[in-house]
């Protein structure tokens, strides 16, 4: 069996455009569903697949995240003294005592590719999972997606990408793959192409936000062009990586949240907070009642 992935990379540079004037201030990452940031649901899959080392890769301006997950003696002091254990240990929690956070500085934005290149001298050579945050991956009752791929690399010691279908009208906003054929939820990758018109691209297999690549794929990324606006693509290093060892495609148990988007951060949360024990049932009476108003403006 091939090694195991021990270190996970999150690219968390980007300015979050989307949702200005909101990340004027407050990096995406850190945007909430219900009472966890979208980082700590990204760490807590990689702590799942058995990561031990997650590597943030930020700009000098962004300070949030690194906040987030640095001890807050202060506050913690304040609860202690007021005798609230369960907040305390919810923000001591938020990284486990044997798991360590490493921050990297993008200095300039140069695409996805780049960011994750920043993270080799924390990586090294080995296996490495890449973590988009806002990529929400929630699979209710089994393991999640990145332990899923994390177990499947390990067993065939292939890099391993997650994809899922797309609308056709929708290839222009993904890297998209050609899998002549699945063998159950996996199979060989022939090709890759970056945000293609509809009618050029190979399939409607979308790659998503997460993947266990060889460290081969560093020396890679050093070697591949600026495309587009300047920016290295890992899906070129992924392509070139592609004529050297097989890559799989997997399609992953679970639903994924399109929280880079409005809609999809506003379904993550009803969907979460229709899911959590305390707040079921308000949030059900809540957008029972709202569509309740809507329905009734509608006929007015």
């Amino acid at each position: 069996m091939a090694q195991r992935i021990r270190k996970a990379v999150f690219p968390v540079a980007g300015l979050g455009t989307r949702f200005l004037p909101a990340t004027k201030t407050v990096p995406k990452e850190m945007m909430p569903i219900v009472d966890k940031p979208l980082i700590q649901y990204a760490v807590d899959e990689a702590v799942a697949a058995g990561c031990d080392t997650m590597v943030f890769v930020t700009n000098r301006y962004k300070h949030s995240v690194a906040d987030y997950f640095d001890t807050a003696y202060e506050l913690e002091r304040k609860l202690e003294a007021a005798g609230k254990t369960e907040q305390l240990e919810l923000i001591r929690s938020v990284l486990p005592s044997h798991v360590r956070a490493v921050f990297v500085t993008q200095a300039e934005a140069r695409g996805l590719g780049h960011a994750v290149l920043c993270a080799k001298p924390v990586v090294g050579d080995e296996p490495f999972a890449v973590l988009l945050p806002d990529d929400l991956i929630w699979n209710r009752q089994g393991a999640p997606a990145l332990a899923q791929m994390a177990d499947l690399s390990e067993q065939t010691g292939s890099s391993v990408i997650a994809v899922e279908d797309v609308p056709r009208e929708m290839t222009g906003s993904y890297g998209i793959v050609d899998v002549p054929a699945f063998d159950g939820r996996s199979g060989a990758i022939r090709s890759m192409v970056e945000k293609p018109a509809p009618a050029q691209a190979p399939s409607t297999l979308a790659v998503v936000g997460r993947y266990v690549l060889d460290g081969r794929i560093f020396d890679l990324l050093e070697k591949t062009p600026p495309g587009k606006g300047g920016e290295i693509q890992l899906t070129d290093a992924i392509s070139a990586l592609l004529a050297e060892k097989p890559v799989l495609a997997y399609r992953f148990q679970g639903t994924r949240f399109d929280c880079g988007s409005h809609l999809g951060l506003i379904e993550a949360t009803i969907r979460f907070a229709l899911d959590n024990e305390k707040l079921s049932e308000g949030a059900t009476v809540a957008m029972q009642k709202a569509l309740k108003e809507l329905g009734a403006v509608e006929h007015d």
